[in-house]
């Protein structure tokens, strides 16, 4: 017999109405409700009858196209929320004053400890289902974020080729064997045991169906296969950072060694052994040893000012008691295309680098190692190719070399570029983002939902900032704690739909007045530092809109103190202090295996 159907079975809201219940089963159930504002201002109620379906079919087609019709109305609601709510929207996204920015920070270590060791059951979704997140990557961003996150909340899962964190600042450091490249990892199951890790490499991001594409290499004896698999989300977190920019240059990526991974440090340490050990054979002329023993560092940011002063010192400090006949042969420069290094800093801070940099070595000099500089910074210059023995500036100079380290910028993974490919949004901010994800203030990436970007991959859409550590820890930070403390991030501000409010919360400080809505994400600087050889470090704090700064034995012993207090475990801070200990007392050790 035909089945009939009450048209108040199809009772549908208009823009501002809510359809519950709308299934066969409660044929005759659908009740609209008013929507309110945020303020709880009733917006009024528009329902209307459709035709009386003729089957369970037709009612089910026409459920799903209203769904649909509901869904384009629900998201021109969410795009037009700024326009509407233009004030409340303002106050959220306005500029902090640095006292307000540090009285969070400091509110949110409160929260930290208080909060401490209180998870459990409490906080379990109360389906039993846990939302499952996805991280991609092990850098700041995502140790960060798996600090904070609740895994009662959510089934967290890691995903990266590397099992562990990096140290990142100290990478030059341990090339030229100051510290060990063990005393700066760290295991990345150590940091949630909550989370599952999976080594594997992300390929691809299936966004309509939720899903990442991976591939992991699995070996068995001799023999090595590639496995590939795919992952389910609920939410992505995109963490990868980001990969070394060439410029297309010819012979970069052929030639050089870049500074991102353990692995780059360790390649560079053997090459700077394996230079030295050439040049010391007896059939090279002077010439060729001078050629071999030049080492150029291709960049002049805080990774190329802090290797050219590491190579300095290990140079100054212990080539002359392995390689005595070598010294007077080495020769470093420094290479930048801009007239300025370090050009994060003051300009009498970029000034005083160059002069740490370029100072006479009088040691050397006195004890008749050498009788002219060796370090050369070369400002305004260009590099154009690159072969295996020499290099061309743009000066028309071709320039023999025994070692390039290329330190001159990032540039965007392949995952990051099709996934800007992919999102239609995202192509259209391709002018802006310049090869990172766009995100919005909370960092959704924008134009896909249930992902985020955070770290050297993502950009907040017209507030770029730098890619730095600093900047990513932050940001990973802030993410869990939109996760952990129960915010709806498909609303289009974020808004709290559960638990108990946070102390920063109750003060207005992470959120608006009422507790409800998070604010978004705010950067607070902590300053910059560099290393700039000889016991010598800049250091400039941002305090307010003054500038504090040190340099000389007071930049240096800031630096290191820095660099002692962001290591993320006892275990790196004593490993590291031995480490320094043993170069100040034996020197940097030069076995290679």
């Amino acid at each position: 017999m035909r089945q009939r159907w009450s048209a108040a079975a199809l009772l549908l809201v208009a823009a501002a109405g809510h359809c519950q219940a709308f299934t066969p089963a409660a044929r005759s159930t659908c009740t609209c409700t008013p929507a309110s504002t945020r303020a709880g201002r009733s917006n009024g109620l528009a329902c209307r009858a459709l035709k009386e379906p003729q089957s369970e079919e037709e009612l089910r087609s026409a459920i799903a196209t209203k769904n649909e019709d509901l869904s384009r109305m629900d998201k021109d609601r969410l795009q037009s929320f700024a326009a509407a709510d233009e004030e409340f929207l303002a106050e959220l996204l306005k500029e902090r004053s640095y006292l307000s920015i540090v009285t969070e920070k400091a509110v949110e270590t409160v929260d930290s400890l208080l909060t401490a060791g209180k998870g459990g059951d409490a906080n379990a979704p109360a389906t039993g289902v846990k939302p499952k997140v996805i991280v991609l990557g092990a850098g700041w961003a995502s140790h960060a974020f798996l600090k904070g996150i609740d895994t009662d909340m959510y089934d967290v899962t890691v995903v990266s080729p590397r099992n562990f964190f990096l140290m990142t600042p100290m990478l030059a450091a341990s090339a030229v064997g100051t510290v060990e490249f063990r005393s700066i990892t760290e295991p990345i199951r150590n940091v949630n045991l909550g989370a599952n890790y999976i080594e594997a490499t992300c390929t691809a991001i299936d966004s309509d169906s939720q899903e990442i594409v991976c591939e992991n290499v699995v070996c068995e004896g001799t023999s090595c296969t590639i496995e590939d698999f795919r992952l389910p989300y609920d939410h992505l977190i995109l963490a990868v950072g980001a990969t070394s920019n060439t410029f297309g240059i010819p012979g970069v990526r052929e030639h050089c060694i870049f500074m991102k991974q353990v692995t780059d440090a360790d390649k560079l340490r053997r090459a700077i052994g394996n230079c030295f050990e050439r040049a010391n054979l007896p059939t090279l002329s002077d010439e060729q040893k001078q050629a071999v023993l030049t080492f150029v560092v291709v960049g002049g940011g805080p990774t190329g000012v802090e290797l050219t002063a590491e190579l300095r010192d290990f140079i100054e400090q212990d080539v002359p008691r392995f390689y005595p006949n070598l010294v007077k042969f080495v020769r470093i420069k420094l290479v930048e295309a801009s007239d300025r290094v370090l050009m994060a800093f003051d300009e009498e801070l970029q000034a005083k680098a160059l002069r740490d940099l370029t100072e006479r070595s009088t040691t050397l000099i006195s004890q008749g190692f050498i009788k002219e500089e060796m370090t050369e910074v070369m400002l305004n210059v260009g590099v154009k190719e690159i072969t295996d023995t020499t290099i061309s500036l743009s000066t028309g100079e071709t320039m023999p070399y025994g070692l390039c380290v290329w330190a001159a910028g990032n540039g965007p993974l392949p995952l990051v570029v099709e996934a800007i490919d992919q999102i239609s949004e995202q192509k259209e901010k391709a002018g802006w983002g310049r090869g990172r994800l766009v995100t919005d203030d909370w960092l959704r990436v924008k134009g896909a939902k249930g992902v985020y970007a955070i770290g050297d991959c993502g950009v907040v859409d017209q507030r770029p900032l730098p890619q730095t550590a600093q900047v990513a820890a932050q940001q990973g930070s802030f993410l869990a704690r939109l996760f952990s403390r129960g915010y709806n991030l498909n609303a289009p501000v974020p808004e709290k739909t559960g638990g108990a409010k946070a102390l920063s919360e109750q003060l207005g400080l992470s959120s608006d007045k009422s507790g409800k809505f998070a604010k978004g994400f705010s950067f607070m600087n902590l300053g910059i530092l560099a290393y700039t050889g000889g016991g010598n470090a800049l250091a400039q704090v941002q305090v307010d809109n003054q500038r504090v700064k040190g340099t000389g034995a007071a930049g240096f012993f800031l630096w290191r103190s820095v660099y002692m207090s962001k290591q993320v475990s006892w275990r790196n801070r004593i490993l590291v202090a031995i480490d320094w200990t043993k170069a100040r007392l034996f020197g940097r050790d030069i076995v290679r295996f």
